[in-house]
């Protein structure tokens, strides 16, 4: 694998980096949405919501390598790189969302 010298580049690597590091890739199967899954709890939907992000992102590095070489789109490169964008911005959104809820609940008294 070759090393970015963009320092954007390197940037967005380490930040993919750090995500995977939540992401169990064992557990990636195939990209269904979250309302498919029987049974599923919230812990379901967050770990679903986090191995789309990982696979967006792993997706857009793959892409953005293959452009480098001079052997991808750069309609595809940008393609994939929205796309990881928008998996993250959702899923900080919903982080968001959660902590939210959470610190709502640490204020009700008991």
């Amino acid at each position: 694998m070759a090393t970015p010298t963009n320092p954007a580049a390197s940037l967005a690597t380490t930040a993919y980096s750090a995500a995977q590091k939540y992401a169990d890739p064992s557990k990636l199967t195939s990209l269904q949405s979250i309302g498919d899954q029987p049974n599923g709890g919230f812990g379901d939907m967050l770990q679903s919501a986090l191995n789309k992000v990982s696979t967006a992102g792993a997706k857009a590095d793959t892409q953005s390598i293959k452009a480098i070489s001079g052997k991808a789109d750069l309609v595809d490169v940008v393609t994939a790189v929205a796309e990881s964008e928008a998996a993250l911005e959702t899923l900080v959104a919903v982080r968001d969302k959660v902590i939210a809820a959470y610190e709502e609940i640490m204020r009700m008294p008991v």
